[in-house]
């Protein structure tokens, strides 16, 4: 009689994902330069920002030196920044494709933020497209939009990042064109042969494609390749996960399987108190 066989080895745990907070959304109680220490004492050490200063593509000095210390002060790394994208929060989504002062406003941000971006070694800038504008026809903003986002690939570049373009839902954003990550992709493909550079990267935000009802798997399947940032949120809502629909170990289960290990932002809303409790359950309940 054979000797039973030895038990196979179980698999290796898969990592779990690097977690970012994202300032704008989260901690929001807190003034902006208080909130990387909140975000470091809450364990973590990676956060993202939209632009901080809705109302100025190019701020005042004092104001990127104080951001810089805090975010170096609190050693939480800045690994992922909008450029100016007019009044966000608010009704604006983005500047580059809009003729006039917005997208000259987009131009003067461009080497301010890449600047502020490599200074702090973050590798990711995000330029959201912009909404439509009544009377303008959308061929003439498109034509803007690729000029801006080359030079906006060229500025990343410099800066050593890539150049991130994002999809949102057309329910809360009715006027902004992007809506699915394949038109979104299209972008990503226009920008890259049109600077020669490469470095332009879908951001795939998983709330905003769900609430276009999108197939979340087969969308992290087609295009998990060229994604160069995550970002979640629950839905309905926008809250934190567990407080919706969506599968969170499942999905990050499968962004990772798909080869993803970059940053995963935590852009949703909750209060300071609650924000990150849904982690103990989801170390628990993700796949093994």
């Amino acid at each position: 009689m054979s000797p039973p066989e030895p038990p196979r080895p179980l698999e290796p745990r898969p990592p779990e994902p690097r977690f970012a907070v994202n300032l704008s959304l989260l901690l929001t109680e807190l003034p902006l330069l208080e909130r990387p220490a909140a975000a470091a004492a809450a364990g973590f050490t990676a956060v993202e920002l939209w632009w901080p200063w809705p109302d100025r593509p190019v701020p005042e000095k004092r104001q990127l030196y104080s951001l810089r210390a805090a975010l170096e002060d609190a050693g939480t790394r800045l690994v992922g920044l909008n450029f100016y994208a007019g009044r966000l929060p608010g009704p604006d989504r983005g500047a580059l494709s809009l003729p006039g002062p917005e997208s000259e406003r987009f131009r003067a941000n461009l080497d301010v933020a890449a600047g502020f971006a490599a200074s702090l070694g973050c590798t990711a800038l995000n330029a959201l497209y912009g909404n439509r504008v009544p009377g303008i026809d959308g061929k003439v903003q498109d034509a803007l939009a690729l000029d801006n986002l080359v030079l906006a690939a060229r500025a990343a570049d410099r800066a050593g990042a890539v150049l991130l373009v994002e999809a949102l839902n057309a329910v809360e954003s009715p006027r902004y064109p992007l809506t699915t990550a394949a038109q979104a992709a299209e972008v990503v493909d226009a920008v890259n042969t049109a600077s020669g550079l490469d470095n332009a990267r879908l951001l795939l935000d998983l709330y905003h494609l769900a609430m276009g009802d999108a197939d979340l798997p087969a969308v992290i399947d087609r295009w998990t390749g060229i994604t160069g940032h995550v970002q979640i949120a629950d839905v309905p809502g926008r809250g934190a996960p567990g407080t919706g629909l969506l599968d969170f170990p499942a999905l990050l289960g499968a962004l990772g399987a798909a080869g993803y290990d970059g940053w995963v932002g935590l852009e949703y809303k909750a209060d300071h108190a609650k924000a990150f409790d849904w982690l103990r359950d989801f170390r628990t309940t993700r796949p093994a």
